[in-house]
């Protein structure tokens, strides 16, 4: 059993960290506690230990503690992760429009793509939203009955919590869930084909 104290340290460090020490583990597995002191890197640790095919749960404790626990080994894979594994394709959107020129024309552009990806099959795995992208993922968005559609697919959608907190949209969220840039680095850099925007 390895226990990290991550106290005090933000997104994506204590990520990082539990990272290091799942796979020091190696093929044998083991148990990894994490010690955080708010939300947001609680749900994060728990997204990476789901999409590492790991169980975890958590505890709050005394003074704003909360204690992590994820079990990695053989046997210990969750089933049914729902995500759509064929595929692949990653598609990283870092902007609310495509291309140059007319801006106007870009959003139209762009609305026709999201739509374009419902029709692939098998759908995307991931999609990525960062920078201005971030207002694609929010209430506002004309692509959210598309980005709900993949959802329901088994898309994962991720959007930089960075850049909700930057724009002031956070609370608009309407689609996936917020993810820290360490995690949608990993996501690009493992995905087998990569369309950035």
């Amino acid at each position: 059993m390895t226990t990290i104290d991550a106290l005090g340290q933000v997104c994506p460090i204590p990520v990082i960290r539990a990272k290091k020490a799942l796979e020091e583990l190696g093929e044998e597995g083991g148990v990894v506690i994490l010690l955080v002191d708010n939300d947001i890197s609680r749900q994060n640790l728990q997204k990476m230990a789901a999409g590492m095919g790991y169980q975890s749960e958590y505890q709050e404790k005394e003074n704003g503690v909360i204690e992590v626990t994820i079990v990695a080994g053989e046997g210990c894979a969750v089933e049914g992760s729902g995500t759509a594994e064929d595929s692949g394709l990653v598609v990283a959107i870092g902007r609310d429009t495509m291309g140059e020129g007319s801006e106007e024309l870009g959003r139209i552009l762009l609305k026709s793509f999201i739509y374009s990806l419902t029709e692939l099959t098998p759908p995307p795995t991931h999609l990525l939203f960062f920078n201005s992208g971030a207002y694609l993922t929010g209430s506002d968005s004309n692509s959210i009955e598309d980005l709900k559609a993949m959802a329901d697919k088994g898309t994962i959608i991720q959007t930089c919590g960075t850049c909700t907190n930057y724009y002031g949209i956070t609370e608009k969220l309407a689609v996936g869930e917020i993810a820290n840039m360490y995690s949608i680095v990993t996501t690009m850099a493992e995905a087998k084909r990569l369309i950035n925007i």
